[in-house]
């Protein structure tokens, strides 16, 4: 009893020797081909398929013609036919040599074709009339006549040698013979020989069709395969990025122009096709390379920066930008994997720059803001020193102007007569006017000491309110960058008040419009800042519009989900529509002495608290109206914070 591994054995043999015989069998025809193309011209191997294949065609059948008629000849030749025979056979073989003569000639196989299956109709008519045999004119071979006909001539040419071959045994064979009439049968062959004739016209003429359909749609489909293949390879030839196709193995297939001036830059060489494209890294690199490429081979898509140094360039490195990704089969495997790499060595060092300059725009806009706070105080603690200063002087004035001398006098004259001092009062004319005196005095001296307190008390509250404005800057000077807890009422409020002095200058009317919101978690300093700007622009476009009713509206409101507004509207001298796009952009002013700095870094602090500024004004005269939207909750504001910088 046969086991399973000799069963399967046995399979596997009988598989291989069938594959074996295919591929033997396929060997030979293809011999046999090259063989019939040596009677094709060049112009035709290298021309239509369709051509191509009539040509073979004409040339298979005229050979066989050809050794049919041979044979036949030898064998005429023990027969008493040989001559009446012989002869024509002989002629018919050198007519069909004059064909093949004829396709090699004109390069074309029409007029070959042609010739031959008339000459072919002609042999079956003239045989048949000669042996009076009706059976030839039904033979297999009148069928096959108008196939060959149909696919080498065309269904035209084709129909046209389909009806004499189908009136052969129903008109032209009648006509021929020496014997009057067909019988019944011969009548119903000719009949059915007919309908064969047309039937198989009709199918070589569809197959001939369809076919010529297929082969023009698959010649569209390889111009326009192979237009978009050269526009796709003059694409990547032409890009300076680096793109080259690996196998699944990491080996390199193809790469471009740009890849290879890569390779030799980083490794001093070409890496040629069939190498593992990262074996020049370092031994742990590879191995790093080699575990991403597995992961591309399970279908992910990577990408990666890699910094590498450059071959005879001291110190330079090149940083490139890598995207490995999967070119999938028919059936979902992963046959081949893609390169892409893009050189980001001057995107990265401009990344660099463009860092440096955001932390110096970032320093000089917190000291602008502390200019701006420093002016703010300057303009409040100058207001309130001259009050001190004033308040100074009246009480000066007055401790001066009090009137202590004549209360010296009045105690002197006492002390003199103290002994008698009763008769001096009651006597004395100076001693009687004495008591009227120091009431008058008295009062001077209680008025005067009332003038002084309220001097004295006017002075201490100008004293306190310069404690107060530079305990506030003090605490809104503190390091930036800390997140906490800020009511923005208070911290409005607190802005207003550095800039009030401002503000009653210039008889600009502040109205605060607050809605009932929680507290926010952002940076006090920058906050600060970005509301000191806004204050300070209102404050001149109200100034520039030259309004008698001059007014700014302070407004807190709840924005979407988590989020508030705070909303600074003017009625001043507004912004052109054209300028509202370029208010934030660094340099632009629309100012005299302006320098294109505020907006800009507010805007930049704006992103950095996680939040955003933006701008809405319906023209010139027309006021404006600023929005600082910001997040509420203390994580979101440290994560959109960390994403802004």
């Amino acid at each position: 009893m046969m086991s399973s591994e000799d069963t399967r054995g046995d399979g596997d043999s009988v598989g291989l020797a069938r594959r074996g015989w295919a591929a033997r069998f396929t060997v030979l025809w293809t011999r046999l081909v090259n063989r019939l193309d040596v009677f094709i011209p060049a112009p035709l191997r290298h021309g239509s398929p369709l051509e191509l294949s009539r040509a073979r065609m004409v040339v298979a059948l005229c050979l066989s013609q050809f050794g049919g008629a041979v044979v036949f000849t030898g064998l005429l030749q023990f027969t008493p036919s040989a001559w009446s025979l012989g002869v024509p056979s002989a002629l018919s073989g050198g007519f069909f040599l004059g064909l093949l003569a004829l396709l090699r000639w004109r390069a074309s196989p029409h007029l070959p074709a042609l010739l031959l299956c008339v000459f072919l109709w002609a042999a079956i008519l003239f045989n048949s009339l000669a042996l009076e045999l009706p059976a030839m004119t039904t033979h297999a071979a009148s069928v096959l006549v108008p196939v060959m006909a149909a696919y080498l001539l065309g269904w035209k040419l084709g129909l046209a040698v389909s009806v004499l071959c189908a009136l052969t045994p129903l008109v032209f064979y009648p006509l021929g013979m020496s014997r009057p009439g067909l019988s019944a049968m011969e009548w119903s062959m000719g009949i059915f020989t007919a309908l064969f004739i047309a039937f198989g016209w009709a199918v070589t003429s569809l197959f001939l069709t369809f076919r010529t359909e297929a082969h023009e749609t698959l010649e569209q489909a390889r111009r326009t395969l192979h237009e978009n293949e050269g526009e796709l390879s003059s694409l990547i030839e032409s890009t300076d990025d680096v793109v080259c196709s690996l196998d699944v193995e990491g080996r390199l297939l193809t790469a471009n122009h740009s890849a290879r001036q890569y390779f030799q830059r980083i490794f001093g060489r070409d890496i040629p096709p069939g190498t593992f494209v990262f074996r020049e890294l370092p031994p742990e690199r590879q191995v790093r390379w080699r575990g991403r490429l597995e992961r591309a081979r399970e279908g992910h898509r990577l990408k990666e920066e890699v910094r590498l140094p450059a071959l005879g360039e001291t110190g330079r490195m090149i940083d490139l930008e890598l995207t490995v990704s999967p070119v999938w089969g028919e059936h979902g495997e992963v046959l081949k994997l893609t390169v892409f790499g893009r050189d980001v060595t001057e995107r990265k060092a401009a990344e660099a720059r463009l860092s440096e300059l955001h932390r110096g725009l970032v320093d000089a806009s917190r000291q602008a803001g502390m200019a701006e706070v420093a002016t703010g105080v300057l303009h409040n603690v100058g207001n309130t020193l001259n009050s001190v200063n004033v308040s100074a002087g009246i009480v000066s004035e007055r401790i001066r102007s009090l009137r202590v001398s004549s209360l010296e006098k009045a105690v002197q004259l006492l002390r003199e007569n103290e002994a008698r001092l009763s008769a001096f009062l009651t006597e004395d004319p100076r001693g009687k006017q004495l008591p009227g005196y120091l009431e008058a005095l008295t009062t001077q001296l209680t008025q005067d000491k009332e003038a002084v307190l309220a001097e004295l008390q006017a002075l201490c509250d100008g004293v306190e309110h310069i404690r107060v404005v530079v305990g506030m800057q003090q605490q809104y000077a503190r390091f930036s960058g800390l997140v906490e807890e800020v009511s923005l009422p208070e911290l409005i409020d607190g802005a207003v008040r550095l800039q009030a002095a401002s503000f009653g200058k210039a008889g600009i009317e502040v109205r605060r419009e607050y809605a009932a919101v929680p507290p926010v978690w952002v940076d006090r300093h920058k906050l600060l800042q970005i509301l000191l700007n806004l204050l300070s622009n209102a404050r001149h476009a109200v100034k520039e519009g030259g309004r008698p009713d001059g007014c700014l509206t302070l407004r807190v409101v709840p924005a979407e989900a988590g989020r508030l507004s705070i909303i600074v509207s003017d009625n001043g001298a507004g912004i052109a529509p054209e300028h509202v796009p370029l208010l934030f952009t660094h340099g632009f002013t629309t100012k005299k002495d302006g320098h294109g700095f505020g907006l800009h870094t507010s805007a930049l602090a704006a992103e950095e608290l996680g939040g955003s500024l933006s701008c809405e004004s319906a023209g010139r005269g027309q006021g404006a109206t600023f929005t600082l939207e910001l997040p509420v909750r203390k994580q979101e504001a440290r994560e959109e914070s960390t994403a802004a910088r």
